[in-house]
Parts: C-alpha cells; structure tokens; sequence
C-alpha cells in the first residue's frame, strides 16, 4: 500500500468508528429516555434500564464486529516497504 492508501484507509477506518459511536448514542438516548414511560418489568428491573444497559452492549459489540469484517484492514503502518 502507499502512504496515501494507508491514509484514505486510516480515515475510513477513523469515519466508520465515528459514525458507529454516533449511532450508539443516539440509540442510548432513545431506548434509555424513550422508554423511561414503560411500566414493563423484566427481572424485576425496567424495560428502560435493560435496554440502556444491557442492549447498548451488545449492540456495540454487533457494530465492532462488522467494523472489524467490513471496515478494517490488516496494514502496515511503519514506513518500511512490507507485503500489505
């Protein structure tokens, strides 16, 4: 890979962390307020509180392994010539 591969990788990798991080928020925001009127219980503990918690969890770790699959790449990032 050149330099400027390397570069345009980097700043993919950098926008797509971004905007999965941004959709994490968003969601925490939605289902922790969004559902704070719910009356359902679930092991004993709100609906709000589990998918807040719990939900936005496993939600990130979803997004980390797509990221991981379809985003990343395996690279080089000293300035040696290497096989990428």
């Amino acid at each position: 890979m050149t330099p400027e591969e390397k570069y345009r990788q980097i700043r993919r990798e950098a926008a797509a962390t971004g905007l999965a991080l941004a959709a994490l928020i968003a969601l925490w925001c939605l289902l922790g307020f969004g559902l704070a009127d719910s009356q359902i219980m679930i092991f004993g503990l709100p609906l709000w509180a589990l998918a807040g918690t719990l939900g936005i969890w496993l939600l990130a770790i979803l997004l980390t392994a797509m990221l991981l699959k379809f985003v990343f790449k395996d690279m080089s990032l000293s300035g040696t010539k290497e096989k990428d």
